[in-house]
């Protein structure tokens, strides 16, 4: 009976998760509820607006219950804990649209095709000249826990993603050490930081 009670847990719990996630290169379908919207799907699944747009040919924000969607690729439930972690170390201290805009710069790289194909390794990443490409990942400061706004600034650069200005980069002036990211071209100055492609 023992075995019988733990295997059914199992397999519900098993299920449970597997229809309430994205499975990385795959797609969710989602039927539209009373009250949803495309922000609210978009931030349960971590996907853009745009995406879940463009996917289901939608010409329109408009949402009709009972409505199937497809779901693309997400961005994960880790994905999101290591962007928050850097969003929280690099904008401690700036406004929530800040920290929307470092996020977004997470994002924009990982869509860039000179950039890696994981948000790990978009952190993480070492440049050519061996440096990192992020001063938290160096310090540890990546390894800090995250606060409830830079978790829910993710949340909103994701939903919004591939809508903003396409910044590739963020520095602050007053303490930057590298004088090539000020030849990029600006993009927005929010708080101490200057966005930039």
């Amino acid at each position: 009976m023992f075995k019988k009670v733990t295997l059914s847990f199992i397999a519900f719990f098993g299920i449970s998760l597997f229809s309430s996630a994205s499975i990385e290169g795959k797609t969710v379908k989602h039927p539209v509820q009373n009250g949803e919207s495309l922000y609210t799907i978009s931030e349960r699944y971590g996907v853009s607006q745009a995406s879940i747009q463009r996917i289901n040919q939608l010409k329109t924000n408009q949402l009709e219950a009972g409505t199937t969607l497809t779901i693309p690729t997400a961005i994960t439930a880790s994905d999101r804990e290591w962007m928050a972690k850097l969003v929280y170390a690099e904008a401690r201290g700036e406004s929530y649209e800040g920290k929307v805009a470092v996020a977004t710069v997470l994002l924009n790289r990982l869509d860039h095709p000179e950039y890696p194909d994981s948000m790990y390794n978009v952190i993480h990443q070492v440049t050519p000249s061996g440096h990192y490409a992020f001063s938290p990942v160096l310090d540890g400061a990546i390894h800090n826990d995250a606060d409830e706004e830079s978790r829910q600034a993710v949340n909103e650069a994701i939903a919004y993603r591939g809508l903003g200005q396409q910044s590739l980069y963020f520095y602050n002036p007053t303490t930057a050490t590298s004088g090539w990211v000020a030849t990029r071209e600006q993009t927005i100055v929010i708080g101490n930081h200057v966005f930039a492609k």
